[in-house]
């Protein structure tokens, strides 16, 4: 590893920026004012993944990391923990609940990994404040995640189908009672069973080892790129948005698909190039 004390220097950043002549914005900041900054630097950095930049990923995994100094440092200033806690009980959570690395425990497979991880975690939580076997799942995740780990947690202790044609029959179970909500038209049921539909598909998802938020965020940014491309195409025609017919995005839409399965196909073959 580097031996250098960045860590220490952005600590002591943050302790200045927090001091009597520090930043008047810094120093007007709560825990609650900083959520959506952590909210947004995580999803940056989740953007300069998917952009295959390792310039671009350092940038922002450093500004990630000062909102986690952020919120160390106005916890120290109330004596609840500093930066050296947190990595300290960061440390001995992963000592803890990695026993097949650092203690005696077998694991041959990562399924046998994910089993002794829930074992631990439930031993963990007898310490704890009894709650719910769900509880402990953050209540402000997007809902797509939240209902993946909703799903995947109750699997673990059996709740569970036994195969994904089950699951399919679920989903057009809940597609069924969807349309017939729409027949209704009962804005409340509608909700509830296009809310059912969605989970049902969470779980088709699982089943093949899909993350649901992933996928929707990819399908959102292709849809995106996409769209774009009609938008630059008919620019070239001297045509805008408005004033193109639907018949012309859609054409210009297939053409899209088509280039971005041509550029997948370029990738894969230099990949499988010896």
């Amino acid at each position: 590893m580097k031996t250098n004390n960045g860590l220490a220097r952005l600590v002591a950043i943050m302790g200045k920026l927090r001091g009597p002549k520090g930043c008047p914005w810094d120093k007007e900041q709560t825990m609650e004012s900083i959520i959506p900054f952590i909210v947004e630097e995580a999803y940056e950095v989740i953007g300069a993944i998917d952009a295959k930049s390792h310039e671009m990923l350092k940038e922002e995994l450093g500004d990630l990391l000062f909102q986690i100094i952020f919120i160390c440092q106005l916890a120290k200033e109330k004596g609840d923990f500093d930066i050296e806690d947190v990595t300290a009980a960061s440390a001995e959570k992963m000592i803890r609940r990695h026993p097949h690395v650092f203690g005696k425990i077998r694991a041959k497979t990562s399924k046998d990994v994910l089993r002794h991880w829930a074992r631990i975690k439930q031993e963990e939580k007898k310490h704890k404040k009894p709650t719910g076997y769900l509880s402990d799942i953050p209540e402000h995740l997007p809902a797509l995640l939240k209902a993946h780990k909703v799903t995947k947690k109750a699997s673990q202790v059996g709740f569970d189908w036994s195969n994904i044609r089950q699951v399919f029959k679920k989903v057009d179970e809940e597609m069924a009672e969807f349309k017939a909500a729409l027949k209704k038209g009962s804005t409340r049921r509608m909700e509830e069973e296009f809310g059912d539909v969605i989970f049902s598909l969470v779980n088709v998802g699982r089943f093949i080892e899909i993350n649901p938020e992933e996928a929707l965020r990819k399908t959102i940014g292709r849809f995106v790129t996409r769209f774009h491309y009609i938008e630059d195409k008919l620019a070239a025609k001297g045509k805008t948005l408005n004033n193109a017919s639907l018949a012309e995005m859609e054409k210009i839409w297939k053409q899209a698909k088509a280039k971005e399965r041509e550029l997948s196909l370029i990738k894969k073959s230099r990949i499988t190039q010896p």
